[in-house]
């Protein structure tokens, strides 16, 4: 499947807001929308206002971004989130907080989506004890998430959950720290989703035109 691998800083700095896609870096001083909180290129400080289709826009860069989405994985998440009952907008952040590489993130196994996804992709992740390698899976509530036994010693997975306090746990889901797996007890609760915060009905609008 078809990624972004260039450079994420400039992502944060062409937003103007943290996507926290560098895990840890994130929260320190390291941080370069802490250093440059601008848009990147010869012209980024000199940027008017944006109009209302740009405001739409850039509204959807940051979600399609901030889950390591391109252009055409994103469309089909609306598209679905459309079809299905309920709001559209809210929708569609459930279903991508659905995905595996998703939970895996927000329960701590990891410090960014991107190292949830490659992590996923390398097959360290049994889903109620099966191995499932597809970061776009969709998991449904009370789906167990569980680190293979082999992978219990990887270095990177123990630090992440050793900082997973700090980072805090939403409600939408349950680790078992010492058993190294967790699962979705509810689908994912739209007020708990801060990180960064959305304006979906943007995207709606957008993609309503």
């Amino acid at each position: 499947m078809a990624r972004y691998t260039g450079p994420v800083c400039r992502l944060c700095r062409r937003e103007t807001t943290k996507l926290f896609l560098k895990g840890d870096r994130c929260y320190t001083d390291k941080c370069a929308l802490e250093r440059r909180n601008y848009a990147p290129g010869q012209h980024g400080q000199g940027r008017g206002k944006a109009s209302d289709y740009g405001t739409q826009l850039r509204e959807k860069q940051r979600m399609k971004r901030t889950y390591g989405l391109l252009e055409k994985q994103f469309r089909a998440y609306f598209d679905k989130a459309d079809r299905m009952k309920g709001v559209t907008g809210e929708n569609l952040l459930v279903l991508l907080e659905r995905r595996l590489d998703s939970v895996v993130y927000r329960l701590g196994f990891t410090s960014s989506r991107a190292e949830a996804r490659a992590l996923v992709r390398q097959g360290h992740f049994l889903v109620n004890g099966r191995k499932v390698n597809v970061p776009s899976y969709i998991l449904r509530v009370n789906d167990v998430v569980e680190l293979r036994e082999k992978s219990r010693k990887v270095a990177r997975i123990n630090e992440a959950l050793d900082g997973v306090m700090r980072r805090g746990l939403p409600s939408w889901v349950e680790l078992d720290r010492d058993a190294f797996k967790g699962s979705l007890k509810t689908l994912p609760v739209r007020e708990e989703m801060t990180t960064p915060a959305f304006q979906e009905q943007l995207i709606v609008e957008l993609y309503s035109k």
